[in-house]
């Protein structure tokens, strides 16, 4: 099988690679090519093209740098910036999946006869037992570790088409597996960030250097003014830090954001807790079939954040079978298999 590896220069795709090659695949490494400002964070920097190009060399393998700045800006990086002028909060990395590494990237791929794309998340693919021919999406056997969060978006044919060869292994199996292969990557620590927001300058530094960031009131349930925030736009709704305590001594929790009319509401934590979640107009999407109206399921809401047994309702919605912190407007809201725990139903983008 004829396999396109993309090297983001971290260690996982880097034992992805490995892996395949070990198991004899005709194996070529890409590498993309995202982001043309400064960056010293994420997988977009020279050193992770280097890295990537050099582990390819290692391991006995053609390496390319695709050049796909041009999209990432458009469909990544404008989109993440218009978001948060309008008050909401976009998760930039899983819309770098939607738009970039699987459709610009798996489609030249395809066009340049490879017959699957392969990266380095920890997630699985599996053949659906019930359904011939049909394949789910399962976190990754590192629960710690497991990125089927950001996956969540992917449907039958991205699925039928990607090979994910670290799914089955832990974290720390993958170092392994690097170190005694001796690629430089083995002690590189994971990417963290953001990967076009340099860490000197944050999320604000980026966002002022695109945008007017706003000063806006904070007031409470009542409409009684509370305080204020240097930027509405930095605002997440949930968000806690920064946002002081009430009179009672409690934390305050951001329950709704009005970026335009630079308005910030807060809430104790009953207040600010909520029942569901609405799901925007055309985001939802399903892996396979969908899950009918009535159907339990988990639903999960960070990348790292608690399942939460929910029940799904028109709308499309589902609520929550105990309160929770408010979901912040423009993330992604991912659903598991309630049967399934580890199988992953769809997912949508909080309204």
């Amino acid at each position: 099988m004829r396999v396109l590896v993309a090297m983001s220069g971290g260690v996982d795709s880097s034992v992805a690679a490995a892996l395949l090659v070990e198991a004899g695949h005709e194996v070529v490494g890409a590498t993309l090519k995202l982001w043309g400002g400064a960056s010293d964070s994420g997988c977009c920097s020279v050193a992770d093209v280097e890295d990537a190009r050099r582990v390819a060399q290692q391991l006995g393998i053609d390496h390319h740098v695709f050049n796909l700045t041009e999209a990432f800006e458009a469909l990544v990086v404008a989109p993440y910036v218009a978001e948060h002028a309008r008050g909401r909060t976009p998760n930039p990395c899983i819309e770098c999946n939607r738009h970039i590494k699987f459709d610009r990237l798996a489609e030249r791929a395809r066009r340049l006869g490879f017959d699957a794309l392969a990266t380095g998340h920890h997630a699985r693919v599996a053949a659906d037992p019930t359904h011939p021919g049909r394949f789910r999406l399962r976190r990754g056997a590192d629960t710690a570790k497991d990125q089927s969060y950001v996956l969540s978006m992917l449907g039958q044919p991205e699925l039928r088409r990607l090979v994910l060869p670290v799914g089955e292994l832990t974290k720390a199996a993958v170092r392994s597996q690097a170190a005694a292969l001796g690629l430089r990557t083995a002690g590189k620590p994971d990417s963290q960030d953001v990967c076009f927001i340099r860490s000197t300058e944050g999320r604000q530094g980026f966002l002022g250097r695109r945008l007017a960031l706003h000063p806006a009131e904070v007031v409470d349930l009542a409409g009684r003014s509370v305080g204020t925030v240097p930027a509405v736009e930095l605002v997440t709704v949930g968000q806690r830090r920064g946002i002081g305590r009430g009179d009672d001594g409690r934390r305050r929790y951001v329950v709704s954001v009005d970026a335009p009319g630079r308005r910030v509401v807060v809430g104790g934590p009953e207040e600010a807790a909520c029942d569901g979640v609405s799901l925007a107009e055309g985001t939802l999407h399903w892996v396979d079939e969908a899950l009918p109206a009535g159907a339990r399921a988990l639903a999960q809401v960070s990348a790292h954040g608690r399942p939460i047994g929910c029940t799904l309702a028109e709308g499309p919605a589902g609520r929550f079978d105990e309160p929770q912190r408010p979901v912040a407007p423009g993330q992604t809201v991912a659903l598991y298999h309630a049967d399934e725990p580890d199988a992953v139903a769809g997912a949508g983008v909080a309204a």
